[in-house]
């Protein structure tokens, strides 16, 4: 867990002489069909990496074949890390969001992985171990690289007692459908769950499970957590949504208009005090820098960021220059900008905000330029990635957060996100600390201590495994047949404040 900001005379110091110096661009970098080039010291220290080690490479594939271990990585990893990763021939292998990454772990199962190493926060090992144990590969192992507690302030939020008695209020209202984000424990599910019915989502889907939600059930109460900011992006999206005719709104949703989003707005709630503390990290500095001097740039912002980066995406979105979503839909959202400037014959180039965690840029890059190379144009554009960073950035020193710019770090007191701590737990030396220590013929698992957390409580005589799986499968359902499945809905016709989930009663 964060301890609070401290902030030691050197770092006053140092963040006084980086503001006075900050008069230089944001830093950026520079992408064409076979060049990276980086400006800037931030951005310099994200590009290294994007050329690995051929050698470490090498070693990493022949290690992870010859112990059938899939990995599974967030995009948010340390990009030294991302580039190693991006390069291997293992099949098993996948960078993604957080939803995509239990999916994957299922699929490399199936297909001969014997163990899965899971590089992100525990909520994300949590929630791969659930996925391989709901399709039945309770055999397969899933490792942390830390025996540590690889922490999310944002997960955190649903662990307190005010989301409890958040959830424990909305339950006294009959008909209401909790929407929990998938960036919270398994723990946190369950009991969920177990108060009020609940399904997960992803901020790739969130606006669609609402809206089939609303139209689904009518007259449904919609309780949304723990994440602060996307609970107001969410409100702002949808009453932007009232300001359309009904023909665009039904091609948001084809069962929505402006009445219905009016009525859904009066039933829509959500928690007021989870935030993650690296998004927390865009401010008004940053903002208000970004609309005064890149007000032409293509704008981009995770649906997780604090209201202002979110308006000033909105905005750009509105008129065709902008995205907010998913990290997948940013991704995307370049990679799409970047075919339409190859099939204008365009060489201008073209420029993108990145309102999300700096750890993207590896995808990013590896994207782009296979859309550069993709179909042989003699013209293609360049692309430039823009990090939105403070001169006071904030860096981890003795695991807390201090101000200053320090190590690359670029998460800024006064705004700016570039780097999450907790998922910089992650590095090569540790994936192949536990990828060397794998021996499933073991009598017993020499990497226990890198297993998801456990649970020995229960709920109504459940495990905390049984119950907190259910809101994940819920959002399978969804997934695969874009409504919530006929037991959810009957879960929320049927249930009694205070009676518990239909899991635990069983």
């Amino acid at each position: 867990m964060l301890t609070a900001l401290r902030v030691p005379r050197r770092a006053v110091a140092r963040a006084r002489m980086m503001s006075s110096q900050w008069e230089k661009p944001f830093p950026s970098i520079l992408i064409s069909k076979d060049v990276v080039s980086a400006q800037g010291s931030f951005a310099e220290a994200q590009a290294n990496y994007l050329k690995p080690n051929m050698d470490a490479v090498k070693e990493l594939d022949a290690l992870l074949e010859k112990k059938k271990l899939g990995i599974v990585a967030h995009f948010y990893m340390d990009p030294e890390l991302q580039g190693v990763l991006s390069s291997l021939k293992w099949p098993h292998t996948l960078i993604a969001d957080s939803l995509a990454m239990g999916e994957a772990a299922a699929v490399m199962a199936k297909n001969g992985a014997k163990a899965v190493a899971c590089l992100g926060v525990d909520f994300m090992s949590e929630s791969v171990r659930a996925n391989l144990d709901s399709n039945g590969y309770h055999d397969v192992p899933v490792y942390r690289l830390s025996k540590k507690k690889i922490g999310c302030s944002l997960a955190e939020s649903a662990e307190k007692a005010a989301y409890m008695a958040y959830l424990t209020k909305a339950a006294e209202t009959p008909n209401s459908l909790h929407v929990v984000y998938i960036n919270t424990s398994l723990k946190s599910k369950a009991w969920a769950h177990n108060i009020i019915p609940t399904i997960t989502c992803t901020s790739s889907n969130v606006v669609q499970t609402i809206l089939q939600a609303d139209a689904q059930v009518p007259g449904l109460n919609i309780w949304y957590g723990p994440d602060t900011y996307m609970g107001e992006n969410l409100e702002q999206m949808f009453r932007h949504l009232v300001t359309l005719p009904d023909d665009k709104i039904a091609q948001i949703h084809p069962k929505h208009t402006q009445k219905t989003i009016a009525s859904l707005l009066e039933r829509f709630d959500y928690f007021k005090e989870g935030n993650c503390v690296v998004h927390h990290m865009f401010g008004d500095k940053v903002t208000q820098r970004v609309r005064d001097e890149y007000g032409d740039v293509y704008q981009t912002a995770h649906f997780e960021v604090p209201g202002e980066m979110f308006t000033l995406a909105m905005e750009a979105q509105n008129k065709g220059r902008g995205v907010v979503g998913s990290t997948s839909n940013i991704l995307n959202f370049i990679k799409d900008k970047t075919k339409e400037a190859i099939a204008a014959k365009s060489s201008e180039r073209l420029r993108f905000v990145l309102g999300t965690e700096a750890g993207m840029i590896t995808s990013i890059v590896r994207g782009v330029q296979q859309t550069l190379r993709a179909d042989g144009a003699a013209t293609t554009p360049e692309v430039e990635i823009i990090f939105p960073v403070s001169a006071d950035a904030v860096a981890t020193e003795d695991n807390e957060l201090v101000p200053g710019v320090q190590g690359g770090e670029g998460c800024s007191s006064a705004g700016g996100c570039a780097t999450c701590p907790f998922m910089k737990m992650n590095d090569l030396d540790a994936l192949f600390d536990v990828a060397e220590g794998v021996d499933l013929a073991a009598a017993a698992d020499p990497l226990a201590a890198y297993h998801p957390q456990t649970y020995s409580e229960r709920i109504n005589g459940k495990t905390i495994s049984e119950i907190g799986v259910a809101p994940i499968l819920h959002m399978r359902a969804f997934m695969q047949g874009q409504a919530l499945s006929a037991e959810l809905v009957e879960d929320i016709a049927t249930r009694t404040p205070g009676a518990g989930c239909p899991q635990a009663r069983k």
